[in-house]
This record gives C-alpha cells, sequence and structure tokens, in this order.
C-alpha cells in the first residue's frame, strides 16, 4: 500500500468527535489489537501526559530534555499541523512515508482479521489505529523512552494502555464538553484516568475543582503527587528582569516601530544546579508548561534516566513546537504572520495575553475559523476586540463552522467582520488589509492554522 493511499485509508475511517459514537473510546477493544500485535506497547517506557491546554507544549518541552540527555526519545501527539507524520517523531524526526505505509499496512490487516474472527467488533478508529501504528515504530525502532501525550479525556484514550513511568497534567479547561463532562471537575476526572496505583503524577495547581480531584485521585490510589511550582519563575509586574525581548526589528525605513516578542529567559536550580532557562515557546502560560517538563524529567532522572541539569537547560533551549505563537518575520511586501492555535476559551486568553505583551502599538488582522462544537462566542469575545478586523473562514473540515455561524455567534463583539469562503482567500485578504504596519494573526482551529502554514510554505 501507498502512502497516499495509506492515509487515505485513515482518513475514511472518519473522525472521532464528528458524532457521540460513544463505542470508539473503549481500551478493551485497544488492547485486543495491541495483544495480537505482540504487545509493542511494553517494549519501551513511557510518559503520558494529559490536559485541556498545554500538554502538547509540555510534551515537546519533556521531550527535547530527554534527547538532550542521549536518549533515543519517541513524541505522539496530536493533531497535526499539516502532515499526519508529525504526530510520530523519534529524536525530532517524523516518521518517513515509506514506514508509515508499511505499519499502517501491518495494523490494519491485523485489525481486519480480527473483526473476520469476531475478536473486535468493529474496524480500530482513526485514533487507536493512529497510537497503534506509533507504538510499533517505536517497539521496533527500539525508543529507550517515549513521551505520549492523551489525544482527549484520559480514562478512555487510546493512549492510556501503557504503564507510564510518570503521569503528568497540564492545565485542565472546559473542552469536549460532549464527550468529557460539562464541569471542570467531571472533566478533571477523565484527566486524572491517567494516574496509576502507587504511580508518580506531576502536576500545578490550577481551578479548585481540578485540584480536588486530582488530590483524590492521587489519595485513592496511593500514588505520588509531584508539585511542578518550585520551577515557575515569579510572573509578578516585578519580575520583568527575568524576561527578554526577543526577535526585535524595525518595521518601517525610520526604525520608528518595533516588534518586540517576549521570549521567557530566567535563572533556575535545578537538580542542585543554577541553569538558565531560555524557551522559544512565547508567552507566560508557557512557563507553566517548561515546568512541568522538568519536574517529569527530574522524577525520570530518580528512575534512573540519564537526566541532568544540562541536559535540561539544553532540552528547553532547543524546543520545537510549531503553531504556537509562531512568528513569521515580514517578507517582499508580506505582513508579519502570527500563528497560534487557541482552539477554547483558556487559549484564546493566553494568545490575547501574549498578543498585548508582543504587539502593543501595532494594528492586528485576525484570520479565524473553529470547528463548529467550540465555545465560538466565548473566543471571540476574548480575542476579536483586540483586531481592527476580523476575516472569518472555514477549514476543509466537515465541523468546520461557516464564516456567517461565526459571525452570527460573535454578535456581540463590535469587530469588523469579514467572510472568505476559505483559508487561501482569508489569507490573500487579510495580506491586502495588513500594509506595512499590521499584523496577521492566524487562529482557532488547529486545522486553520494548519492550512495556513502550508499555504504560505511554512516549514513544520
Amino acid at each position: 500500500m501507498s502512502y497516499e493511499t495509506a492515509v487515505a485509508s485513515m482518513y475514511a475511517l472518519g473522525h472521532e468527535l464528528a458524532d457521540a459514537a460513544t463505542h470508539k473510546f473503549d481500551l478493551a477493544h485497544m488492547r485486543v489489537l495491541l495483544a495480537a500485535l505482540n504487545h509493542p506497547e511494553r517494549k519501551f517506557p513511557g510518559v503520558l501526559i494529559a490536559g485541556t491546554n498545554g500538554k502538547g507544549s509540555t510534551a515537546a518541552t519533556l521531550a527535547s530534555i530527554l534527547r538532550a540527555s542521549g536518549l533515543r526519545t519517541g513524541l505522539y501527539t496530536s493533531p497535526h499541523l499539516v502532515r499526519i507524520n508529525e504526530r510520530i517523531r523519534i529524536n525530532g524526526e517524523k516518521i518517513s512515508d515509506g514506514d508509515f505505509a508499511l505499519l499502517h499496512d501491518v495494523v490494519d490487516q491485523t485489525a481486519e482479521g480480527l473483526v473476520e474472527e469476531a475478536e473486535l467488533p468493529w474496524h480500530p478508529s482513526f485514533f487507536e489505529m493512529l497510537t497503534a501504528i506509533a507504538f510499533e515504530y517505536f517497539a521496533q525502532n527500539k525508543v529507550e523512552i517515549a513521551v505520549l501525550e492523551v489525544g482527549m479525556g484520559g480514562r478512555l484514550d487510546a493512549t492510556n494502555v501503557i504503564e507510564p513511568r510518570v503521569s503528568v497534567i497540564a492545565d485542565i479547561s472546559l473542552d469536549h464538553q460532549k464527550f468529557l463532562g460539562n464541569t471542570v471537575a467531571e472533566i478533571a476526572r477523565e484527566k486524572a484516568g491517567i494516574i496509576r496505583p502507587g504511580g508518580v503524577v506531576v502536576t500545578l495547581p490550577q481551578q479548585p475543582r481540578a485540584n480536588d480531584v486530582i488530590g483524590n485521585t492521587i489519595l485513592e490510589l496511593g500514588a505520588q503527587g509531584v508539585s511542578a511550582v518550585p520551577y515557575v519563575p515569579p510572573v509578578s509586574p516585578g519580575s520583568e528582569q527575568y524576561f527578554a525581548h526577543a526577535g526585535t526589528k524595525p518595521l518601517t525605513a525610520e526604525g520608528a516601530e518595533k516588534s518586540a516578542c517576549i521570549c521567557s529567559r530566567y535563572p533556575l536550580r535545578v537538580m542542585g544546579k543554577q541553569i538558565l532557562v531560555e524557551t522559544p515557546l512565547v508567552g507566560r502560560h508557557q512557563l507553566r508548561n517548561v515546568a512541568l517538563a522538568i519536574a517529569a524529567a527530574e522524577v525520570l532522572s530518580h528512575q534512573g534516566f540519564p537526566v541532568t541539569a544540562e541536559a535540561i537547560e539544553r532540552g528547553i533551549r532547543e524546543t520545537r513546537w510549531p503553531g504556537r505563537f509562531q512568528v513569521m518575520p515580514a517578507k517582499d511586501g508580506a505582513p508579519e504572520y502570527v500563528f497560534d492555535v487557541a482552539h477554547n476559551p483558556a487559549g484564546a486568553w493566553a494568545l490575547r495575553s501574549t498578543l498585548s505583551a508582543c504587539y502593543e502599538e501595532r494594528p492586528l488582522i485576525f484570520v479565524f475559523g473553529a470547528m463548529r462544537d467550540k465555545a465560538i462566542g466565548e473566543m471571540a469575545e476574548i480575542l476579536f476586540p483586540l483586531a481592527e478586523r476580523v476575516i472569518a473562514t472555514r477549514a476543509d473540515n466537515p465541523r468546520s463552522a461557516t464564516p456567517e455561524e461565526i459571525e452570527e455567534a460573535a454578535a456581540r463583539t463590535a469587530t469588523d467582520i469579514e467572510h472568505a469562503v476559505d483559508v487561501a482567500s482569508a489569507l490573500a485578504r487579510a495580506r491586502a488589509l495588513a500594509g506595512s504596519r499590521a499584523v496577521v494573526v492566524i487562529t482557532g482551529s488547529i486545522y486553520i492554522v494548519g492550512e495556513a502554514m502550508r499555504i504560505l510554505g511554512v516549514e513544520v
């Protein structure tokens, strides 16, 4: 089977979140599939990272630290921006098209055989297939550790079949209520499903109801809770010395206006040594994700993995996580672009904070699109007041809200909203509106950001 055929076959399975087909979320079926594959998930140690926001950034940072420690490190994340291969990496390198096609064939044929023999009631879902492919790839390539981002929830997520060396829970907020529950407490119970009896869980204080659920789960399971608080730097107004201005450049011939994105750079004591944290992940909200990664790395060092303070410092500095406040400088008459996946209200608040810090005096043009099941109205009320103009568009995805639906949901904002039939049209209009001063912010769904990056030729 060719790579193109394999990818088409995957997408033909449909998207788990397109309807309420809850039968797709069942770990028993995932375990049957993995048993038939000779349990690849048992052939490497792993870390599970759950949360509503920040789990991908935490995973990318931790994987970079482990790689800097000399470990052959697997990283499994979701969703992807441009190509499905982005989700499965070893030492930063994406799975090749050939390996993807080959392993898809192995997993798909195994699954079809199980269905024919009535050992599975139906074919595994898109995410179950992809997770099995990742496990096979990591096992065959003998990774020394794998960092696994939970897809959704935790308790019934396909990744939750491994026995993690450490579980990490990033910030929890309302999202995917249709599947996870209508309150922060209900969602936290699903996320806490990655905690194991007697296991280790790294977390940070957050919303009180989430704290209660996580704390009670730790107590009930006799797990060891590890706080990442010692690794969060001061973020009060008086702590400006810890933040450096990066990427400053003149935007006019006179150099009168500058872009000044804040880059986190601060001293920190880790494993008995002083290091300088320099993270390319922009925004104060990222300080929490970096802290979680540091705490998880230190836990792994206590378990015998060769993690040092120096490796933590270098790994943080070398982290790459595209589409999270990623800036594309102005060039050849094109405006400056900012790509940021802010797909729920918590993500929107984080983006708003970072935009205010980086572009306080610059006009902003938004290209915005979201999935129909998201809190579009709330996100609009958070973000749209920052913009001179919003161009509402839709991704090539059946779950996408139409520009008309976005405008209706944003009725309480006073921002001017235009419609664009697709992302390419939205980008063309944004470029025309931006001129030499404005910054074009592409945000909302990861599908919007991914399509824009592909059209603009941004390397992922």
